[in-house]
């Protein structure tokens, strides 16, 4: 905890990130303060903050007129599995619906202000929040990962901790993360990206891939400063350009897989963008090695 989770919840502050302690973060998530065991206080409890997800929502959405806990409710109906998942990544674009009794009929559903990518820090309309210790039972299993990251009450990114001393410490970090996906599924489905770290390495991924194929280090020109790593990872910027762009779902040989672009490819795309844009240049060149991800590269830039 010392080495390297209260340094993560540090750098997150310093960089926008509001925190909340475990006790508050069980608090606005619904806990039973008279259970008697932490699985019988967590057993009704949601994953959000639903009071502030609601408070935003309707910031955000001035016509949209439904009870607080309504929307979580259909959250709630999302499958616990990896279509869920991708069904709630459209929800974080946008895109989730609702009926608009005034106007009779279905508008998009705002749940995050992308606009923030083009404000300065003092000018943010998302609610930028990161907690610890966030505990879960559904009555079978429990789990309790280490730090969690939310926008509007809404938790998109996780972290596991290991302690350095301990062999291959980010590979039992990724094992803890696959139990969640196998113990507690229903966690998983709002939350988008996870990373795995010992203080030295820092390791990320998607939720619902966890193949090591699919896990790829962070790599930042201080090679093993963790400030710098958590600092430009977690920044509020990059991970709502992840949100917004660079998490793909693909089908492959009739099975749904999920794809996040990594740095040289998230670098292309910007790239290429900004180029295309450029009314006195016609041409460029980005080079891709092989088996690097030429495809996901294009269709993003696309």
């Amino acid at each position: 905890h010392k080495t390297v989770q209260a340094r993560i919840l540090k750098y997150a502050q310093e960089i926008g990130w509001t925190y909340v302690p475990r006790a508050e973060a069980e608090r606005r998530r619904g806990f039973d303060p008279d259970g008697a065991t932490p699985q019988d206080r967590a057993r009704k409890a949601s994953l959000f903050f639903g009071d502030l997800l609601h408070a935003q929502v309707r910031a955000f959405n001035p016509k949209y007129k439904e009870a607080e806990g309504a929307l979580i409710g259909e959250f709630q109906r999302f499958h616990a599995d990896i279509y869920g998942n991708r069904d709630f990544l459209q929800a974080l674009r946008n895109q989730h619906k609702y009926f608009c009794v005034e106007e009779n009929r279905e508008l998009d559903l705002m749940l995050i202000d992308y606009g923030d990518l083009a404000r300065p820090r003092e000018q943010w309309r998302n609610v930028y929040e990161v907690t610890e210790e966030f505990y879960t039972h559904n009555g079978k299993y429990g789990t309790r990962e280490d730090v969690v990251f939310v926008i509007n009450g809404i938790p998109v990114d996780l972290v596991e901790c290991k302690n350095a001393s301990k062999d291959e410490a980010i590979a039992l970090g990724v094992d803890q993360i696959r139990r969640y996906h196998a113990e507690t599924p229903e966690v998983m489905v709002p939350q988008m990206v996870f990373t795995a770290t010992e203080a030295i390495g820092f390791a990320y991924g998607v939720t619902w891939n966890t193949v090591r194929r699919n896990l790829f280090n962070w790599k930042h020109e201080e090679v093993g400063n963790l400030e710098a790593k958590v600092k430009s990872f977690c920044a509020v910027p990059h991970l709502l350009r992840i949100l917004k762009d660079f998490i793909l779902f693909v089908e492959k040989e009739e099975e749904l897989q999920k794809i996040i672009l990594r740095q040289h490819q998230t670098g292309a795309v910007d790239k290429v963008v900004a180029r295309a844009l450029d009314a006195k240049r016609t041409r460029g060149l980005v080079w891709h090695t092989q088996g690097s991800g030429k495809t996901y590269t294009m269709i993003v830039a696309a």
